[in-house]
């Protein structure tokens, strides 16, 4: 065999191979199986859905539409020195079976990870406790300091709610673990074909699309809203849907009550206006504070948009999340709540800035010591 031919033959083998690998692992269970069956009819019956995918109710490009790969390229060899902190970041160690919940209280795991316990109810959103933001373990690791809590801290779970399928709101490794002390699963439309992979029991999965309303035990009512963002956990996009939640807290008399916002992941957009008309005015909004670019305006937030929408919401106060464990975009790590509480000082607006673990009692004095 001339050397020409062996080589070409070498290649052909090493492409097979690569490919063959990469299908087996696009296949494995973190990657979880896209809506099928009745499900996926469903799917295809909502009017959000369009052409193959899930659509947002105003045009969203995940990218810019004049985004150069090369200058996206030089953003990530330069990105910030402070990308990651240099030190372990301080939290706070609570005792998640105790929290007072007279009151609706709040506990943020870092990124967009909390729990909310109120009137005996426990509330968890999008936990990711295995250490990382990714299919692997090797990359989207967790800052120093901010793996305090786990799975094994969390009490029972009435209500896990999920706002969309990307890995740093929905972690494989996590919802297996907490899996058997949750009594309901609460998400977007097509998110179930994750679950049920993982091994979720049909029967405690509810999948939401954007205006859908269930009024669960005791009087607590959960409303899927619209927000401006994507879904996909391998290589296609939009086959689930991503919302965010309106979660309504019933009072001792009809006149009281308390009144949530999960925010979920979203870009700015009319939708937050008319969010706070229909279902405002909110006690707290809990609105994605990081990971943002120029290069993808429309997806996340930036940190003055999260006061402006907050303000759209008509909510009290505001708590950032999605920011302060992972390093998902190129600024400094701790650049998102600087800015956010910079604009919130301007315009005279309360922003919540808890360290990790740190309790949240809504309409209480909220904690503003800056840690970062």
């Amino acid at each position: 065999m001339s050397s020409l031919k062996f080589i070409m033959l070498f290649t052909a083998l090493l492409i097979s191979t690569v490919a063959i690998a990469g299908y087996g692992f696009l296949k494995t269970l973190v990657f979880g199986a896209d809506p099928a069956k009745d499900r996926l009819a469903r799917v295809k019956q909502s009017p959000n859905y369009r052409d193959g995918s899930f659509q947002n109710i105003e045009p969203t490009d995940v990218m810019r539409q004049d985004a150069s790969y090369i200058s996206m390229i030089g953003d990530y060899m330069n990105k910030s020195p402070l990308n990651t902190p240099k030190t372990p970041l301080p939290s706070v160690k609570t005792d998640l079976n105790a929290l007072a919940d007279d009151v609706p209280t709040l506990v943020w795991f870092g990124h967009s990870s909390y729990l909310i316990k109120y009137a005996g109810k426990t509330v968890l959103v999008d936990p990711v406790f295995s250490g990382h933001a990714s299919p692997v373990s090797f990359f989207g690791g967790a800052f120093p300091g901010t793996n305090v809590y786990g799975a094994d801290d969390m009490p029972a779970i009435d209500l896990l709610v999920l706002s969309h399928d990307h890995y740093d709101h929905l972690d494989y490794e996590t919802v297996v673990k907490l899996a058997p002390r949750v009594k309901q699963f609460y998400t977007a439309l097509g998110v179930g074909a994750h679950l049920e992979r993982w091994g979720i029991t049909p029967g405690s999965i509810n999948e939401f699309d954007w205006g859908d309303t269930q009024t669960l035990t005791d009087g607590i009512r959960l409303t899927a809203t619209p927000v401006r963002h994507f879904s996909g956990r391998s290589l296609t996009r939009g086959k689930t849907l991503w919302t965010s939640f309106v979660l309504e807290l019933p009072g001792n008399t009809p006149d009281t009550g308390y009144k949530l916002f999960l925010g979920g992941d979203s870009g700015y957009g009319t939708h937050f206006a008319q969010i706070g008309a229909k279902h405002g005015p909110f006690d707290l909004a809990m609105l994605e504070c990081g990971q943002y670019n120029a290069d993808w305006p429309n997806i996340h937030l930036f940190p003055e948009e999260v006061v402006t929408a907050a303000q759209d919401l008509q909510a009290k106060a505001v708590l950032p999340v999605h920011w302060g464990k992972f390093a998902l975009a190129y600024h400094a790590w701790n650049e998102p709540i600087q800015r956010v509480t910079k604009r919130a000082d301007e315009v005279g607006f309360a922003v919540a800035t808890p360290k990790i673990g740190e309790p949240v009692v809504v309409g209480q004095p909220y904690p503003v010591s800056v840690w970062w």
